[in-house]
C-alpha cells in the first residue's frame, strides 16, 4: 500500500458528504420547480415538463442500475414482460431506495396481469415518491378495473393535483363521475 493512500481515504471519506449534500438539494430544487410549473403549464409545456420529471425521476445515481431500468424498459417494449420483471426485481434488489424501480416493476406487473404485486410495488413508490403521477394514476386505473370506481376516483383526483394535464385522467374522471351520477356514457 502506497503511503499517502490512508491520507487519500480519509480526504475521500470527508468529501464525500459534501459532495452529496451539494448534489441532492438541486435535484430536489429542479424536481420541485417543475413541479411547480406543472402547475400553470399549457399542454405542450406540461408535456415537455413532463418528460423531464420522467427523465429525473430515471437517475438512480448508478451506471449499473440505470442499465437495469434500461434492459427492463427494453423487455417491456418487446412484449417479454418475465424478462422486464426480472431485470427490475435485479434493479430492486440492489436500490431499494430507487422508486422508479418500483414503478417500472408495477407496470410491468399490471402489464402481466398481476394486480395484487403492482399494487404492493405502487405503495412502494408512493412512499419513496408521492408526487408520482404516474404511479397515482397507475393505482387508479387498477381500482377502476377491479370495480372500485370512488377509491379510483379519488387517486385519479390526486395525480390531477400534482400533473393538471396528465394524459387521460379528465377523461376517467368525467367518465367516473358520470358513471356515479346513473348515467350511461
Amino acid at each position: 500500500m502506497k503511503p499517502w493512500a490512508p491520507l487519500n481515504n480519509r480526504i475521500v471519506a470527508a468529501l464525500f458528504p459534501i459532495f452529496l449534500g451539494l448534489a441532492v438539494p438541486a435535484y430536489a430544487a429542479n424536481l420541485d420547480e417543475m413541479f411547480e410549473k406543472l402547475q400553470t403549464a399549457e399542454p405542450r409545456e406540461a408535456s415537455r415538463l413532463e418528460r423531464q420529471i420522467w427523465r429525473e425521476w430515471s437517475k438512480s445515481g448508478s451506471a449499473a442500475m440505470d442499465l437495469l431500468l434500461g434492459r427492463g424498459r427494453d423487455a417491456m417494449e418487446a412484449g417479454e414482460t418475465e424478462a422486464a420483471i426480472e431485470h427490475f426485481t435485479a434493479l430492486i434488489d440492489h436500490a431499494p431506495d430507487f422508486a422508479e424501480g418500483w414503478n417500472a416493476r408495477a407496470t410491468a406487473y399490471f402489464q402481466a396481469g398481476l394486480f395484487g404485486p403492482s399494487v404492493s410495488d405502487i405503495q412502494h413508490v408512493l412512499a419513496l415518491n408521492p408526487r408520482h403521477f404516474g404511479a397515482l394514476s397507475g393505482f387508479a386505473r387498477i381500482l377502476e378495473d377491479t370495480d372500485q370506481p370512488d377509491r379510483a376516483l379519488q387517486l385519479y383526483r390526486a395525480a390531477l393535483a400534482i400533473h393538471p394535464n396528465l394524459d387521460g385522467v379528465r377523461e376517467a374522471i368525467e367518465r367516473l363521475e358520470t358513471k356515479a351520477a346513473g348515467q350511461e356514457m
